[in-house]
């Protein structure tokens, strides 16, 4: 078993299955990736709820409604006219690629769609595969800032790596499968929130320790 394979087997003993992302349709998984760039989910759950509660958190509505409105209810999310103007962007793409039924997308290579996504302005990577892993159910493995940091201090990585390094390196030590690559992302975030921490990790506490390089981390 390699190495990142034991460090996922160890954060599913703990975790489990995590059950993300929580949603209630892959459009609506679309709108939370958009909102949850550099902010915390509270605070995208709150703006998804202001979305839902005026009826606008569906196709259409994002569509015809004025950027100028949309911002002001997601205004917990922050950077809230950044946010709205790519919510616009995205919900126009998805427009003029589907028609307004994401189902269509379905015609698409993964390739193709990631393209598409990152010709977004204000859609990076790690944005673009959010939607394609966990809205499109599609193979690719998200990198975000603790899935760096614990690969970097696992050793299993140098620290100039890339995003699209990294993003193969996971997808070449774990089974292709597209729920593993879920939840084993979403148990990263967690042990990244709560015990790989940026001044001061919490190794002795973490539930992936066992997988750690004798040395312990790396950084």
């Amino acid at each position: 078993m390699n190495n990142i394979s034991r460090f996922y087997n160890l954060l599913l003993a703990r975790y489990g299955d995590l059950e993300w992302w929580p949603a209630e349709s892959p459009f609506e998984v679309i709108v939370g990736a958009v909102l949850t760039q550099n902010t915390n989910w509270n605070n995208v759950k709150k703006a998804l709820d202001n979305l839902r509660n005026h009826g606008i958190l569906n196709h259409n509505g994002l569509l015809e409604t004025p950027i100028e409105e949309i911002a002001q209810l997601i205004m917990s999310s922050g950077y809230y006219n950044q946010k709205a103007l790519r919510l616009k962007l995205v919900v126009e793409w998805l427009d003029n690629v589907t028609g307004g039924d994401i189902d269509n997308l379905k015609e698409y290579s993964t390739g193709d769609l990631r393209e598409g996504l990152l010709s977004i302005k204000g859609i990076g990577p790690e944005t673009a595969d959010d939607i394609l892993l966990y809205a499109l159910e599609r193979p690719v493995f998200v990198i975000d800032t603790y899935t760096y940091r614990i690969a970097v201090r696992h050793g299993w990585v140098p620290p100039e790596t890339s995003y699209e390094e990294l993003a193969s390196v996971f997808t070449a030590n774990l089974e292709k499968d597209i729920e593993l690559y879920k939840n084993c992302h979403a148990a990263i975030v967690e042990v990244g929130k709560t015990y790989c921490k940026k001044r001061k990790p919490l190794c002795d506490d973490c539930p992936g320790r066992d997988a750690l390089p004798d040395s312990g981390p790396l950084d």
